[in-house]
């Protein structure tokens, strides 16, 4: 029996091999640096000998690294043409609440202009624990959203506070200016630390007296602030594609009628692997989801232009 090397560290030290830096390797594979690492150590094992030293910045390849990279590198092209284009589903990583609030409802009429296409959705909550996927979307921040063979900037959101239309006076009515806000809970996530997402800088930007804001109320998980806010637990600072749904269908509002969003600093990427950067159906879902997120967004900004805050129907 054959004593293969294991693949996915073979993968990882092509990668590294041809970038010399584990972090843009780990960038391409869509991994975290610390895994890339791990993969080579394993693959070092197997082999009992060193093939990459690492400098202080970048990489070197040892000898026996170097002799052996030739051969990979040509293994790993013909596996690439292996099967021709038999594979047809898409392994596709984002955020929970991306996934759960706006994405997962939305796939449905990707593959219907994709017969035959098939996609799987997974939802991604840390980016120490991102999985190996075609591709990756992930919420950067400005300098990690330039294009590139392996990335493609996706979209810019608007932050805004919605709730439940059960919080606000007659149900659902808009609440007569911003310093109505004082006094309700106040719901965010917990590691949002930027202006935007700071209740402190919104309720200074809306005008609201220092010290008359409630009780502020976070969340490790941004679908679970949504939650929250849709059961009425408070109001919650929220994105525009989470929240467009639950907006067209009256289960959030925007509390005060008129309230000017900002935009959100960070921005959605897709990324993907160095040797799937030819993949027309990569391209095609990254093309997809970049005319979906601009349709959603355009229906949002109307919504937020001119507010039709209505009350739920009373339940039967």
């Amino acid at each position: 029996m054959r004593r293969l090397p294991p693949f996915d560290e073979l993968v990882a030290f092509e990668a590294v091999a041809r970038h010399r830096s584990f972090t843009r390797a780990a960038f391409e594979l869509c991994i975290t640096q610390s895994a890339v690492s791990h993969r080579i150590r394993r693959l070092e094992a197997h082999f009992d000998r060193q093939l990459v030293r690492r400098l202080n910045p970048g990489v070197a390849l040892t000898e026996a690294g170097e002799a052996m990279l030739p051969e990979l590198v040509t293994a790993l092209e013909a596996l690439s043409r292996l099967g021709g284009e038999s594979e047809r589903r898409l392994r596709v990583a984002a955020g929970g609440a991306l996934c759960n609030w706006w994405l997962a409802g939305r796939l449905p009429g990707f593959m219907a202009a994709h017969p035959g296409l098939s996609v799987e959705l997974v939802p991604v909550e840390a980016r120490d624990s991102i999985p190996e996927v075609d591709v990756l979307i992930l919420w950067v921040p400005p300098g990690e959203d330039r294009r590139s063979d392996t990335q493609a900037p996706l979209f810019h959101e608007h932050v805004f506070p919605v709730c439940s239309p059960r919080l606000l006076p007659g149900v659902g009515q808009p609440l007569a200016g911003p310093r109505g806000l004082a006094g309700l809970p106040l719901l965010h996530k917990a590691s949002h630390g930027l202006g935007e997402w700071t209740w402190s800088v919104w309720l200074e930007r809306l005008g609201v007296p220092a010290g008359a804001q409630g009780a502020e109320l976070s969340f490790a998980d941004m679908g679970l602030v949504l939650a929250a806010a849709e059961k009425g637990a408070g109001v919650a600072l929220s994105r525009s594609l989470l929240v467009a749904d639950a907006l067209a269908q009256g289960r959030l509002v925007v509390p005060v009628a008129g309230i000017e969003p900002m935009v959100s600093t960070k921005r959605h990427v897709a990324r993907w692997r160095g040797e799937r950067k030819d993949d027309a159906r990569i391209h095609a879902f990254v093309d997809w989801l970049v005319a979906e997120a601009a349709d959603t967004l355009a229906q949002v900004d109307e919504r937020l232009a001119r507010p039709q805050l209505r009350p739920l129907k009373e339940d039967a």
